[in-house]
């Protein structure tokens, strides 16, 4: 078994709950502490999902792949 651990990533759903000027604010707060400058995207998930579902990764086993922006590395 194989998991994908995301990092903050803006959907849609974040405006049912937040203005735009708070998904705004929450997203640059969240870039701010990413090792890579910026949230991610849902389409950068979906990659990594999809590579563990392809046989590209009929060797990975037991992994954690973080998608993450380096957070989880600091």
């Amino acid at each position: 078994m194989n998991v994908v651990s995301p990092g903050t990533i803006i959907t849609p759903a974040y405006k049912t709950l937040l203005s735009d000027e708070q998904i705004d604010a929450f997203a640059a707060q969240a870039a701010a502490n990413a090792p890579l400058g910026r949230v991610g995207t849902a389409d950068e998930i979906a990659r990594a999902v999809v590579f563990l579902a392809s046989e590209d990764s009929s060797f990975v086993d037991g992994a954690e792949l973080f998608v993450d922006g380096g957070a989880a590395q600091i």
